[in-house]
């Protein structure tokens, strides 16, 4: 093999699909390229005329255009066009110019149908777009998801303990004292590990419990000095690693046990404690919820606080989708709301006037994530008087939001809370206010749109917050004016992808080479779903159903709702899925993720999913001007 195709191959080996092929295909392969070389500026295909190879950009830049002319992609080292008129009658699809001097590899045209029929990893990679790529990927979390898939291993907090049969009884009283456990595992020193560590389950023949020593050695006066080989169970119920939690429950049940060893192919490596199942179920959001509602001061609630993040990081790890986890985590939230609410009228006593109390922005959405600070308003009677009245909602609301503040849900930076007066205001107040906003959408009055047009009545008068939604849907639908401001501001994050589709990191110093998925990802597309909401009047909190109801107005072309949707889920479950893992491993967890430590699976759609973000602006950009009209999309 020549040095320059060593160079081919070691090359293509760090670029998808080529990382995927066998050592002797990729060689082979490198055997068959050939170089060539284009100045900037020149065309190296045009539409129609037949094409011969796969190009691979080594070095350079390369464009590539649609059939009429609008760009398509930018491509520089790794980057491959061509495919598609290789796949389609030979003929170009997509016409490329060299955007800079640049080396390209030409992989022949036999070669890559030969290895398309070889190898599937090689062939799904161009015969799968990437859109599809995203769709599918949603589609197996949405498989997975099932709230029963917790295995039992997940349960183990220590490793096992065991005692040989022979040693007395008094030495394994000792032996769970020291180890503060309720049950040892039984060994036999004649039965070892044999050579095939598969088959070595002789080796734990019984176990022993506290209930045992009760029953079977106090209750009987047994000498202390008899091998506890004689008290032991022998008739054991055991559990692969593998099994369910649910299963745990169902034999502890249907034997009547409160110990289950935990085996790893045959080995024992555990014991499951009845109080471990009892944790677990613990750390439900339905349990924190029942639990918050019986605390009866804030110290209370914020100790309950502290088992949030066990909660969300279970509903993760069975595969629930981002909307349950959002809806999960905002229940929860709501909750420590109304109780705190319930705990100031206890001890203010009852309003002087009614009043609603509203949540706003992700928890109004239930899309509430575990780092979330409070944004929180009040809408008072309008029979309300402030010298009358005041003192009293001013200690109402204080209490509240430095509740929250104690239960994890931090004061708002932009103090966006119901202790600000500003945020005070009586329903008619608050109607002038939204319709002020709407006819003048100054910069100020649009970043306030963003927060408060997601709302929700959380305690009180409720049903004030339908009746704001409902004046915000009938005074924004057909604004023209105010919708074409408010796409414009919509505009103002943009997802992080660079000149060539690549990931533009953070440059901050904390959070250096990463992305804020809130920021670049999810919180740009819920605004430009927020829009497209607004333009149809819907009344519809949640971005999903906003996106339901999208779709059913037939406002977007056919199946850029769908996208909006991959892309809003793909990009929170990202982002939850890298919370979760912050907590496990004990620190706070954020939203700034580091593309190098996902697989380039996951770049590949986490690029897809910014790319919808991007599209779904600029389609933003032309559908909502001062003087276009708001109507659905012929397709």
């Amino acid at each position: 093999m020549q040095p320059e195709q060593v160079e081919i191959q070691r090359f293509l080996a760090d670029y998808s699909p080529f990382d995927e092929l066998p050592d002797d295909a990729l060689m082979t392969l490198a055997k068959q390229v050939e170089v060539a070389y284009y100045v900037a500026g020149s065309d190296i295909l045009s539409y129609g005329e037949p094409v011969n190879d796969l190009f691979v950009v080594r070095s350079g830049a390369v464009e590539t255009f649609r059939r009429n002319g609008e760009l398509y992609n930018r491509l520089d080292a790794g980057g491959i066009f061509g495919q598609m008129g290789l796949m389609m009658r030979g003929r170009v699809r997509f016409p490329t110019k060299a955007l800079e001097d640049c080396l390209l590899y030409c992989i022949p045209a036999d070669l890559f149908n030969d290895y398309c029929d070889q190898y599937e990893g090689f062939s799904n990679y161009f015969e799968v777009d990437n859109a599809a790529l995203l769709r599918q990927s949603i589609t197996d979390q949405t498989n997975k998801n099932d709230l029963t898939t917790d295995k039992v291993k997940s349960l183990l907090m220590r490793d096992v303990v065991t005692i040989s049969k022979e040693a007395p009884v008094s030495e394994a009283a000792l032996l769970m004292t020291q180890e503060s456990v309720s049950a040892l595992l039984i060994t036999d020193p004649d039965k070892p590990i044999e050579s095939d560590p598969e088959d070595d389950d002789g080796q734990a023949i019984g176990i022993i419990t506290d209930r045992d020593f009760i029953t079977r050695v106090v209750a009987e006066s047994l000498d202390l000095k008899t091998p506890i080989g004689q008290v032991m169970s022998t008739d054991m119920v055991v559990l692969d690693e593998n099994a369910y939690v649910y299963e745990a429950m169902l034999a502890m049940l249907r034997f009547n046990i409160h110990h289950l060893p935990v085996l790893k192919k045959k080995k024992p490596i555990g014991i499951i404690e009845l109080s471990d199942i009892v944790r677990y179920e613990s750390q439900s959001s339905l349990f924190l919820v029942r639990e918050i509602f019986a605390q009866q001061n804030v110290d209370g609630l914020a100790e309950y606080a502290k088992f949030v993040p066990d909660a969300f990081v279970r509903m993760v790890n069975e595969d629930a989708n981002s909307h349950m986890i959002g809806s999960a985590m905002a229940v929860v939230g709501r909750s420590f709301k109304q109780r705190l609410l319930e705990l100031a009228e206890e001890s203010l006593g009852p309003p002087p006037v009614p009043y609603c109390f509203l949540a706003l922005g992700s928890m109004a959405r239930d899309e509430q994530m575990l780092v979330t600070d409070q944004d929180n308003a009040i809408i008072l009677d309008d029979s309300y008087d402030a010298a009358l009245h005041g003192e009293y909602f001013t200690a109402l609301t204080q209490f509240v939001c430095d509740g929250l503040n104690t239960c994890g849900y931090t004061y708002c930076n932009g103090d966006i809370m119901a202790t600000n007066p500003k945020w005070q205001l009586t329903l008619s107040q608050w109607k002038h206010v939204f319709s002020q906003w709407i006819e003048n959408p100054d910069p100020e009055a649009l970043l306030h749109c963003s927060i408060f047009f997601d709302l929700e009545g959380v305690w009180g008068k409720e049903q004030w917050a339908t009746e704001l939604r409902r004046h915000v849907a009938v005074q924004a639908k057909d604004n023209r004016k105010f919708l074409a401001a408010l796409a414009r501001n919509a505009l103002l994050r943009t997802p992080p992808l660079g000149f060539f589709k690549a990931f533009v990191m953070e440059k901050d110093g904390r959070h250096n080479n990463s992305i804020n998925l809130k920021r670049r990802g999810t919180a740009p597309l819920t605004d430009v779903i927020r829009v497209h909401a607004l333009a149809i009047g819907s009344r519809a909190r949640n971005s999903f159903e906003r996106l339901d109801d999208i779709i059913a107005a037939n406002l977007l072309p056919e199946g850029s709702a769908q996208d909006l949707s991959d892309a809003l889920e793909y990009l929170s479950i990202v982002r939850v899925k890298h919370q979760a893992k912050d907590v496990l491993q004990k620190v706070a967890p954020d939203n700034n993720i580091e593309p190098d430590n996902l697989s380039r699976f996951e770049r590949r759609n986490l690029k897809e999913a910014f790319q919808v973000v991007s599209a779904a602006q600029n389609f933003l950009k032309f559908r909502y001007t001062a003087n276009a009209s708001i109507k659905g999309t012929k397709h």
